[in-house]
């Protein structure tokens, strides 16, 4: 708007100038304050571009000598979700989610405790991504093309998630019969989070079906979660991981059966906002430090045996003397990912410690979310 602005006042300009040389002198003088006005006007434009483009330069490069200057990581999350992003009893932010964000504060702070997490609602996320408010948005993110384009910049893809429907285990279909199926759900009602591919798929899913369903829409999934079990809706909807996490809160969380069917895509990783290159490569290299610590068998306590023993490729991601991965052209330590395992340990000790099978929500390493080495999808291109 403001270029096409200046655009205007010039051919104005360019305009009334060509009257002054043709004019008489009556219309010389309007001619020329008119001129005077429009000069006027095009450097308030300009300076106004200026102000624009250095509030804009302000938000974008150089994002990590600000997370340096400020001595935390802006962490953009949630704390309602179990396993992802929630507060322990002594109101610590834990989860899947928070331990990404620990990983790049020990990068580059050397203080996993070194972030703020700033809750957001998911209608929230792109916009705070956009005013580049927060440093990476890590809150169940689902990576799709218009967001890539439009929200953020998006990492390796650190779980990989699908959308499924939840129903109490006592739930009939139009027909009386009891729900085993996404298929049986046909007039039901139905719990979604507003501003979510969740809401998208959904709606695909029942009018591909020509099914007839009713969607009851929150902001919140605690909201979400307080109707569905006071029996406003019939059904939740959300990612598979979600549903099992929202679950295991439930007083009776055997009462409630997540169903068979997968409905979408869902690769689920970090974000950071567009305009700092550097600065999103250093977040996919710290992503990918962590899934090769787990390939490569380091975990945060054995690190000092590791420098000790023989193998060459885990010894220069933890910064073994005369090796490197590139992260000095990240501005980050040799040792970085010492400090990194240390915090928060591997990918696999992060996934096992909120996510696992000895935890209240129960999702084992299966398919694509075991590591490539073992037939899954969890990946990053090669330390070297």
């Amino acid at each position: 708007m403001k270029v096409r602005m200046l655009l205007v006042i010039s051919v104005l300009a360019v305009a009334l100038t060509a009257v002054v040389a043709c004019g008489d002198s009556g219309e010389l003088d309007d001619a020329n304050a008119r001129i005077a006005e429009l000069e006027s006007e095009l450097g308030d434009t300009k300076a106004m571009l200026s102000e624009a483009e250095a509030a804009a330069a302000a938000t974008t490069g150089n994002r990590i000598q600000r997370i340096r200057d400020r001595g935390v990581l802006i962490c953009g999350s949630r704390i309602d979700v179990a396993g992802y992003g929630a507060l322990d009893d002594a109101g610590r932010n834990i989860g899947f989610d928070i331990d990404l964000c620990r990983a790049v504060a020990a990068a580059v702070l050397g203080d996993g405790e070194a972030i703020e997490v700033r809750p957001f609602t998911a209608a929230e996320r792109g916009p705070a991504l956009q005013a580049a408010e927060i440093d990476m948005m890590a809150r169940t993110v689902t990576w799709t093309t218009s967001r890539d384009a439009q929200w953020g910049d998006y990492t390796y893809t650190t779980f990989y998630d699908g959308q499924g429907f939840m129903v109490p285990d006592d739930l009939l279909a139009a027909d009386g019969s009891p729900v085993d199926s996404a298929h049986d759900l046909s007039g039901a009602a139905v719990c979604v989070i507003a501003g979510t591919t969740t809401e998208l798929n959904m709606a695909d899913f029942f009018r591909q079906n020509n099914y007839d369903y009713n969607p009851n829409v929150f902001e919140e999934n605690d909201a979400a979660r307080a109707a569905y079990l006071s029996g406003a809706c019939d059904v939740f909807t959300n990612d598979r991981s979600q549903l099992a996490a929202i679950r295991s809160t439930f007083d009776n969380p055997g009462n409630h059966v997540i169903l068979p069917e997968t409905i979408s895509e869902e690769p689920l990783t970090p974000v950071v906002p567009h305009g700092d290159t550097q600065w999103f490569d250093l977040v996919k290299t710290i992503m990918a430090g962590l899934i090769y610590a787990e390939a490569y068998g380091i975990t945060s306590g054995n690190i000092d045996q590791v420098l000790a023993g023989e193998n060459a490729k885990a010894q220069r991601l933890l910064g073994a003397p005369d090796t490197s991965f590139g992260q000095e052209s990240l501005g980050l330590s040799q040792t970085v990912m010492q400090d990194v395992l240390r915090a928060v340990g591997s990918y696999g000790e992060i996934y096992d410690r909120n996510l696992g099978p000895d935890t209240p929500i129960n999702l084992p390493r299966t398919g694509r979310n075991r590591l490539w080495i073992d037939g899954g999808q969890i990946y990053a291109p090669p330390l070297r």
